[in-house]
């Protein structure tokens, strides 16, 4: 059985614990699919204000993040899993930007993940050097914190670990899952407010409903996203597809 584990490192344990205990995280980690253990970085401070940060050196506005206290914390998660082999990961906008093949990659680690979410200014600069495998970014913005950050990367990874959706491929069929954008969804009722679901998904014929749906996932990706379309799997059909499609937009 496939197993992911996370270890996440942070000042504020609070802003993890209630998406972790809901939904489909919950029901991972209850299946035991999924390990995710929070560790307090203040619990790893030696003053009685348990002080994480400090002003930084040759001036500047912010506070950075103290070594000591990381460094304490890291090797009491490896102190508690002797045996164990691990990736540290850094949540940082300087690091790569997190992708579906990126999700796809932390689903397959073998590792226990370290996730170690910054806070105020910066984290001092050692921290990366020594202890960290990679960064991870999920967007080119700037967060208060990595708390959100983690917790993104460990929903993008976990959902793809076979066991933990119901249906197990509709991680692939969602968006981004063969390189396209997701088709259109419907359900019941099958007319609201003047609004049909279109004849074909409920017509019965699984072919003409399959075509259908990649019509609609080349459409939106070609009109939303088109530069996903140069590395999409694609078939010669899909290929036909996307020259009708251009040659609507075009007439």
């Amino acid at each position: 059985m496939t197993k992911l584990s996370f270890d996440l490192l942070t000042l504020f344990p609070g802003i993890l614990e209630g998406p972790l205990n809901e939904s489909i995280l919950r029901r991972a980690r209850e299946k035991g699919l999924l390990d995710v253990r929070l560790w307090n970085i203040r619990d790893f401070t030696e003053d009685k204000h348990q002080k994480a940060d400090d002003s930084p050196y040759g001036g500047e506005a912010g506070m950075v993040m103290k070594p000591e206290p990381v460094f304490r914390a890291v090797d009491a998660v490896r102190a508690a899993a002797p045996g164990e082999r691990f990736l540290t990961v850094l949540l940082s906008p300087q690091g790569k930007v997190l992708d579906h093949a990126g999700a796809e990659r932390l689903a397959r680690e073998t590792r226990r993940i370290i996730l170690l979410c910054g806070h105020y200014e910066a984290i001092d600069e050692r921290v990366r050097q020594t202890l960290v495998d990679e960064e991870l970014s999920i967007g080119d913005y700037v967060l208060t914190g990595g708390e959100l950050a983690a917790l993104v990367v460990i929903d993008a990874a976990a959902r793809l670990v076979p066991g933990v959706l119901g249906d197990e491929e509709s991680a692939y069929r969602d968006s981004f899952g063969d390189g396209l954008l997701d088709h259109p969804h419907y359900t019941r009722p099958a007319e609201f407010r003047g609004m049909q679901v279109p004849e074909v998904l409920l017509s019965g014929n699984h072919e003409a409903i399959w075509k259908w749906r990649r019509r609609q996932a080349l459409l939106a990706t070609l009109r939303k996203r088109p530069e996903l379309i140069e590395t999409a799997e694609l078939t010669r059909e899909d290929r036909k597809v996307l020259e009708e499609l251009r040659k609507e937009f075009n007439d």
